[in-house]
């Protein structure tokens, strides 16, 4: 299974339509099964940012398309539009994968929030997919980023959305919101956070991007596409963070 996953696209002021646009064409060129957008569509959750934004998505070309609410989604009572231009399925079953989406955006809050019974429902859903390869995709981050400096506005309650993460027998959480890509490993849980693919808000140089996950017979190999740039393995940039600085834009 080819997993693409966008995220923080940020419809708005700070939004790149031309990044956004050659960002699909490059996913599209990669045939994948599921496009996964992990939140932050637009920038304040307003109507004329959700028809922008929605315009472009309709041009994503794969199997399956699953969307993720974010915290800016859900101002302006943005909540109330996003459903509607946005419905999904919060259990997504692609070949020997269970996709399932948990919402931890809340109105007008920008910290996440995931609570105690959509945990009990997690572990309940996944309980029922023990062949499956599990992946759970939430727009707010579980563990604090690097490079992203003073960190306030994680899952309140990510303590206990982790150990129902790990006791679930998670493969990967896929997470937004810090526009900053990151890997972590804990136990056998892999933790992917992505970059934002088309906002000009980015965390010092680091450059617009998304991620590619290719899942083999119970193997994950996950990368970092720059959009118009280098594909880069996620151990290079755990390693050294050198790898998506300005320099490496292109010209």
């Amino acid at each position: 299974m080819l997993l693409v996953q966008i995220s923080d696209i940020h419809c708005g002021p700070m939004f790149q339509e031309r990044i956004l646009r050659d960002a699909i064409e490059e996913i599209n060129s990669l045939s994948p099964d599921v496009v996964l957008v992990t939140g932050d569509l637009t920038e304040d959750g307003l109507m004329c940012e959700f028809q922008t934004v929605a315009a472009q998505l309709k041009k994503l070309r794969a199997d399956k398309v699953v969307f993720v609410s974010g915290n800016h989604d859900y101002r302006s009572t943005g909540y109330l539009l996003f459903k509607q231009f946005f419905p999904f399925e919060q259990v997504t079953e692609v070949g020997d994968a269970v996709i399932a989406v948990v919402g931890s955006a809340r109105p007008d809050r920008d910290d996440g929030e995931v609570g105690h019974r959509q945990n009990l429902w997690l572990e309940r859903t996944l309980a029922k997919h023990q062949d499956k390869m599990k992946i759970v995709a939430i727009h707010h981050h579980v563990i604090p980023v690097p490079d992203t400096g003073a960190d306030q506005i994680t899952v309140i309650d990510a303590g206990d959305v982790l150990r129902s993460l790990v006791e679930s027998k998670v493969d990967i959480v896929l997470c937004g919101h810090r526009h900053r890509p990151w890997r972590w490993q804990i136990e056998n849980l892999k933790v992917l956070h992505a970059g934002s693919v088309s906002c000009k808000k980015m965390r010092g140089f680091f450059c617009n991007s998304y991620n590619i996950i290719k899942i083999l017979k119970g193997q994950i190999d996950e990368k970092l596409k720059i959009v118009n740039g280098a594909t880069v393995d996620f151990a290079d940039i755990v390693k050294t963070r050198e790898v998506m600085q300005a320099s490496d834009l292109p010209s």
